[in-house]
């Protein structure tokens, strides 16, 4: 049995799982900066959240700016957030005496203007 038949058969299968790949992450990690628009999946609310990785802030807020994660606390409002890179879920915490609210909204890269 010849294996150039089998590689070339299986050379489509390898191009379209890596590009694949490239499309299960939302934002580019090596991206200075970089817009999210996310939405609430219950009244389709949507806003933007802008994301500057060489300030390291998150809607102007100091972030924790990982590979997997992007966390902030909005000191205006009081609410804590986590975007998840990978899914690209943006997790919300508002705390408060009554044990707080947690809100789950869907976030997705912005294409950045040419």
């Amino acid at each position: 049995m010849d294996a150039m038949p089998a590689v070339t058969r299986l050379l489509p299968i390898a191009l379209i799982v890596v590009a694949l790949g490239a499309l299960a992450h939302p934002d580019p990690v090596d991206a200075e900066t970089m817009t999210l628009r996310c939405t609430n999946p219950f009244s389709g609310t949507t806003w933007d959240v802008a994301i500057d990785h060489g300030r390291r802030t998150a809607d102007s807020f100091p972030a924790d700016i990982t590979d997997k994660t992007i966390k902030w606390h909005d000191a205006t409002r009081g609410g804590h957030y986590e975007f998840d890179r990978t899914s690209g879920e943006l997790t919300v915490i508002y705390a408060s005496s009554t044990g707080g609210v947690f809100l789950r909204d869907n976030c997705r890269l912005v294409p950045a203007a040419s």
